[in-house]
């Protein structure tokens, strides 16, 4: 019988290969988006989404078994495929710069995912979805504000706390029905509900912010984001366990993947190579 975390593993890693899949159709229909034929309405968009679903479902699966950042760090390995296909699809070739901070921002999210602990269950803590709720409507609000400026990269920020949230929510639904998969306890569980918010936040947020900067960056800071705090939230709200002795591990990794990321952010955008 296969091991439940090798499992959630596996769902994690298909998970982020359909997230850079998807990543790459949206920022091709997102910038092909008009005001007679936005987004929305794209097939390679429509297509994307199609994909994010189902690495949605695949994220599902893994956070039954896996902590909150250690599923997320898996899929964090995103940001290097998306950077290293983007720039091969326009014929780019990566500086070194961001080279290194790709390869530093997978070396922080694979120390992230390491310290993960199973030897402790998570736990059912009150107050766990008015949290939840309040950090919603916060999103929300930020991301109806940020959509009327032009920088990309707030919007990336505030789309990978919104599907942040999503994981912690699907991850507080699961503890407070428990290990066995009731689909009436879990539909009467808000924080299901709060799920849907969370990921149309981060679905609007991410598009709008593809419609206005590189796609190997907008993924970085969205995807390390999406890591990071929602993380820290899950080890803090639902008890989500690190292993023994394993705290500098994992406060090195954090530094690692936010380093990596403020300098991929910072990168101007990928030009094709010039032919002669």
């Amino acid at each position: 019988m296969l091991n439940p975390v090798l499992v959630g593993i596996l769902f994690a890693a298909v998970a982020m290969i359909l997230n850079s899949c998807g990543a790459l159709l949206q920022a091709a229909g997102a910038r092909r988006a008009t005001r007679a034929r936005p987004a929305a309405i794209q097939p390679r968009y429509l297509a994307g989404m199609l994909l994010d679903l189902v690495a949605w479902g695949c994220a599902v699966m893994a956070l039954r078994v896996l902590p909150v950042f250690a599923v997320q760090a898996v899929i964090g390995g995103t940001i290097a495929l998306t950077a290293l296909v983007s720039a091969r699809l326009i014929g780019a070739r990566l500086p070194m710069s961001t080279r290194l901070a790709v390869t530093g921002c997978l070396a922080g999210l694979v120390l992230v995912a390491a310290s993960a602990g199973s030897e402790q269950p998570p736990v059912h803590r009150p107050g766990v979805d008015v949290v939840l709720l309040a950090s919603l409507l916060l999103l929300a609000v930020a991301v109806l504000i940020l959509r009327q400026g032009k920088h990309a990269w707030p919007l990336a920020v505030v789309s990978g706390l919104g599907f942040g949230g999503g994981a912690v929510s699907v991850r507080a639904a699961h503890v407070q029905t428990g290990e066995g998969l009731d689909v009436g306890l879990l539909l009467g569980q808000p924080s299901t509900y709060l799920v849907v918010g969370f990921w149309l936040v981060g679905m609007v947020g991410y598009t709008a912010a593809l419609s206005r900067g590189d796609v190997g960056a907008v993924t970085a800071v969205f995807t390390v984001t999406e890591v990071l705090l929602p993380g820290m939230v899950g080890i803090w709200l639902l008890g989500d366990p690190v292993r023994p002795g394993w705290g500098w591990v994992l406060a090195l990794g954090l530094a690692a993947a936010l380093a990596g990321t403020v300098v991929i952010a910072k990168a101007p955008p990928l030009r094709p190579r010039r032919t002669r």
